[in-house]
């Protein structure tokens, strides 16, 4: 590769997620975590991706693998929110911490997040639904329905997303989330990966787990309009049922989107981008760091084969 070659911009493969204290990374043939220890020092997991020519066909297929990443991702980010957590107890506090309070502690962080799926479930897919089928004027109106049970999800999901910044522990996630796409931006600017280089960078990304959620809102409003269905538990049953529909094509719009800067795909990317102004925060110096500590090792040698 050229000199002029390797200094023109990319867009990445590379995506991450913030953990507590921390942020994981997802390359093509490698995964990272990396985690501020209590003891101030930076703590880095790896371990082995098939995303790039050894991925699965259901990984390569459009419409299809919208919903197995989305679940992969959701799956993997749960298990390295969890250790991230784990990571911020000491060795003092887990020598005193019995087996069985450990067990009991596990069992209850597992509850907790299958409750935490049925609220989210029930708050943003089921109440929206169950608020416009009680406006009597709009019962058999299934368009105007469907657009505003889909303004309903997005005033509660930006809602949501409002109030959360208020709280101190959320606050610092969001503040990795930051960091993680300054890092990224700074290595799709083919810069080097130092804390310098990474502050300047800027903090929002078009293919943001953020925008992909917004998208799929949208994406949700444009399909129930073409369902016929205008009672009120049909019409759940239908949004669950075409759930894999909505984010297959979801996906492929955040795809493209990151593929592409035209007037369609701003217009596209611009609510989404909008919302990081509340999903994410300018890190620090030390949380830039961490960042780094996890990418660095996603990068594959030929970085051709990361390009997005």
């Amino acid at each position: 590769m050229s000199k002029e070659e390797n200094k023109k911009e990319i867009k990445s493969k590379i995506g991450g997620q913030a953990l507590i204290e921390g942020i994981m990374m997802i390359g093509v043939y490698k995964g990272a975590m990396a985690c501020r220890l209590p003891d101030g020092t930076i703590d880095v997991e790896t371990w082995d991706e098939k995303n790039g020519k050894n991925a699965p066909f259901y990984k390569k297929m459009p419409f299809v693998r919208g919903s197995f990443n989305f679940v992969g991702s959701m799956i993997k980010g749960y298990k390295y929110l969890m250790k991230s957590a784990d990571k911020q107890i000491t060795e003092e506090e887990k020598a005193e911490q019995t087996k069985a309070e450990s067990a009991v502690m596990s069992l209850f962080m597992f509850v907790g997040m299958i409750v935490g799926v049925a609220v989210a479930l029930g708050i943003f897919m089921f109440l929206p639904k169950i608020i416009v089928g009680l406006i009597k004027p709009v019962q058999e109106m299934r368009i105007l329905r469907s657009f505003l049970e889909g303004i309903i999800k997005i005033i509660l999901f930006v809602g949501y997303m409002a109030v959360t910044c208020f709280m101190k522990d959320i606050r610092r996630t969001y503040e990795y989330h930051g960091a993680e796409h300054k890092t990224i931006a700074c290595h799709e600017a083919r810069l080097p990966l130092t804390v310098e280089n990474v502050r300047k960078q800027i903090r929002f990304h078009k293919r943001c787990g953020t925008s992909f959620i917004f998208i799929i809102l949208i994406v949700s409003i444009l399909v129930m309009c073409f369902i016929p269905f205008t009672v009120t538990w049909q019409r759940i049953v239908a949004g669950l049922v075409l759930l894999p529909v909505v984010v297959g094509i979801s996906y492929e719009f955040i795809r493209l989107a990151g593929n592409h800067d035209n007037a369609f795909t701003k217009i596209l990317s611009a609510p989404g981008l909008a919302l990081q102004r509340i999903t994410t925060r300018e890190p620090d110096d030390s949380q830039i760091e961490v960042a780094i500590a996890a990418l660095k090792p996603c990068i594959p040698d030929n970085l051709e084969e990361d390009v997005w």
